[in-house]
């Protein structure tokens, strides 16, 4: 999987106004949290749309502050692990933990 790191609350802006032109995604994870690990694993292991999404991930333990900004920016609950879809500037989907699936992104489109 081609992440995206996301280290820099600053790049919350640019993901925003990417999402203008293409879709855009946040996973927030815990280091710490073995269904964040599970969530991750098994969304990488479904995930086939590198080439219509751009993918962003986000350690939480290290970068608190930014998922923060995300909630703030985006309007949404701070969860762990989270995924938030943003199309045109706003989140089109955010689910947490188990409900974590890549295969519903293709909805998205």
């Amino acid at each position: 999987m081609n992440w995206k790191t996301l280290e820099h609350i600053d790049q919350i802006k640019v993901i925003k106004d990417a999402s203008f032109s293409k879709l855009q995604l946040i996973f927030k994870h815990s280091t710490r949290c073995i269904i964040s690990k599970m969530a991750l694993k098994n969304f990488e292991s479904d995930f086939n749309l590198e080439d219509t999404i751009d993918a962003y991930y986000l350690d939480l333990i290290a970068h608190r502050n930014i998922s923060n900004e995300i909630a703030e920016t985006f309007q949404v609950q701070h969860q762990s692990p989270q995924i938030l879809l943003i199309k045109n500037g706003g989140v089109v989907y955010n689910e947490s933990h188990e409900g974590i699936d890549a295969n519903v992104l293709v909805h998205h489109l």
